[in-house]
């Protein structure tokens, strides 16, 4: 059977104008002035409907018809994707000023809408320069070649080409990522060109390209990423799947190849960078080496990677990454006990989180790194909370902030179910993510929190093999092995702990518990105490 494009659910190729937006139905693009916005394409098709159909309210069932195809989904996966289209036209649910919910009958486009049929301002060339290279920008680049339909059916192009949209969509959701827009990278469709020449004609350093095949109704979707320069290969994995739910696989296996690449990427930049002088580094190289001294997680790779992001941040007092990171590492020391003043260091990464959301509100990376910092704060903890939820809808394919909401429901809310789903999600979509140890943590201590002692202890086991100087890991462990009845390992686990932290006790903890929900901190205390933490 062929697959249906998405673009089908409304009629006509048309440019709707509002405000300083622009929506091409045509060429599946949302642009508010001469930039592009990232948006999926399933909100992008709720968006176009609404739009299309903006002198009546539209009902959940028109939605579920045009836009789900008839699919049954939940209430909340319709109000997230509201609330997505929301949010990639500068709308909310408080302010409803564009989007504008009917109760009991549904929604409505209410903003004021020209209708043209000229091009908005391109912000990517039409076809790529033949004629010589494109300087590459300072930061990451990548672009995702159409797929190779290896089917030998027509028809199932629509699907490869929808599986490269959705990926260029996602991936245009991380702001520290330049991706090239699809107008230029399927110029390459059905050509066989070295990915060398792709790198220097588009002025990108990764290519990201991939195949689909089809077999009866089993779909398997195979993906490498490229370094440009060299042609060496950085990562290739494949995805199998069933064709029962065309647009359901599509997001499935988008959600995985997106969560994989962001650190694989990342990690490529580090490694990158060791060939650079040190005397020529700029603001996003301190950055990319703080975040190789963070990711060695100890008391001096943190204070080192600490001093490079103030040096970033003295070359570009704006860079609200480097801002956001070095709160995050500044946190990292005040859990750990490393920091010689924990309650100015907290303080300080509160105030660096508060300017770095002022500067990158848009950015899903800053705003969960932020959250983790602000939570630390009393008093903070719903705008934590509000931070994480954000940063789940600016990218919800990221294994950090997935992370981050998780730590979130554990600690404040005292929702181990919600905790371990989040951790689940993030684990899921991203097995051999870096900070996995950080991960599993959180998961040991939200088993621990739900008094299931035998699987805290193992995922704290399994944190502390990826990192033995991860001291929460140490304090859950021991904890539930005390609950557990098996003291004299809990004993040795509190005795390797305070080598971490020599003079660390029970009151210092609570100290820095403040943010805990009072329920769970009781627990976790509890179990501290009858492992032998001293008082």
């Amino acid at each position: 059977m062929a697959v249906r494009r998405r673009r089908d659910c409304w009629a006509g190729k048309l440019l709707y104008l509002f405000e300083d937006y622009a929506l091409d139905t045509d060429r599946r693009e949302l642009r508010r002035g001469r930039h592009l916005v990232a948006v999926e394409p399933q909100v992008f098709d709720l968006l176009a409907y609404l739009i299309g159909n903006r002198e009546r309210v539209v009902s959940k069932d028109d939605l579920l018809a045009a836009v789900w195809d008839g699919r049954i989904v939940s209430e909340s996966a319709l109000t997230t994707r509201i609330n997505a289209a929301r949010c990639a036209i500068g709308d909310s649910g408080g302010e409803q000023r564009l989007i504008k919910t009917v109760p009991r009958k549904g929604v409505r486009f209410v903003g004021s809408v020209r209708e043209g049929r000229e091009d908005p301002p391109t912000v990517a060339p039409e076809r790529p320069a033949e004629h010589g290279a494109v300087a590459l920008p300072e930061g990451p680049s990548i672009a995702v070649l159409p797929f190779t339909n290896m089917s030998h059916d027509p028809e199932q192009d629509y699907f490869a080409d929808g599986m490269a949209e959705e990926i260029i969509a996602a991936l245009s959701r991380c702001k520290w990522l330049l991706v090239i827009a699809r107008n230029s990278s399927f110029t390459y469709k059905g050509k066989s060109v070295d990915v060398r020449r792709i790198g220097r004609d588009l002025g990108v350093r990764y290519v990201l390209e991939g195949s689909v095949r089809r077999a009866g109704n089993r779909l398997r979707f195979i993906a490498q990423l490229i370094e440009a320069a060299s042609g060496a290969h950085i990562w290739a994995d494949r995805f199998d799947g069933d064709m029962t739910d065309v647009f359901g696989l599509q997001d499935q296996i988008t959600e995985k190849v997106v969560a994989t690449l962001e650190p694989k990427i990342l990690l490529a930049e580090i490694d990158r960078l060791k060939n650079k002088p040190a005397a020529n580094l700029d603001a996003y190289d301190l950055l990319l080496r703080a975040q190789g001294l963070e990711y060695e997680f100890t008391r001096e790779s943190l204070a080192a990677g600490v001093r490079c992001l103030e040096q970033a941040i003295a070359l570009d007092p704006s860079y609200a990454r480097a801002l956001a990171l070095m709160a995050y590492c500044h946190t990292e020391r005040f859990f750990q006990g490393w920091s010689d003043n924990a309650q100015a260091d907290i303080a300080h990464a509160a105030r660096l989180a508060a300017r770095a959301v002022e500067l990158g509100k848009d950015d899903g990376d800053v705003l969960w790194m932020s959250s983790f910092a602000l939570r630390h704060v009393p008093d903070n903890a719903k705008r934590a909370k509000e931070l994480a939820e954000r940063a789940l809808l600016l990218n919800p394919n990221s294994a950090g902030a997935l992370a981050n909401a998780g730590w979130g429901e554990a600690l404040v809310a005292d929702n181990a179910g919600e905790a371990l789903e989040l951790f689940r999600r993030a684990e899921r979509l991203n097995p051999r993510d870096p900070h996995g140890w950080l991960q599993a943590g959180g998961m040991s201590l939200a088993y621990f929190l739900d008094q299931q002692f035998d699987e805290a202890a193992a995922l704290a086991t399994r944190a502390l093999g990826d990192n033995p100087r991860y001291a929460i890991a140490y304090r859950v462990a021991a904890a539930s092995l005390a609950r557990l009845g098996r003291q004299q390992e809990a004993e040795t686990l509190i005795a390797r702990m305070l080598e971490i932290e020599p003079d660390f006790t029970i009151a210092k903890l609570l100290a820095r518990l403040t943010y805990m929900h009072d329920g769970a901190r009781a627990r976790y205390i509890g179990g501290l105490r009858l492992a032998g933490l001293p008082e």
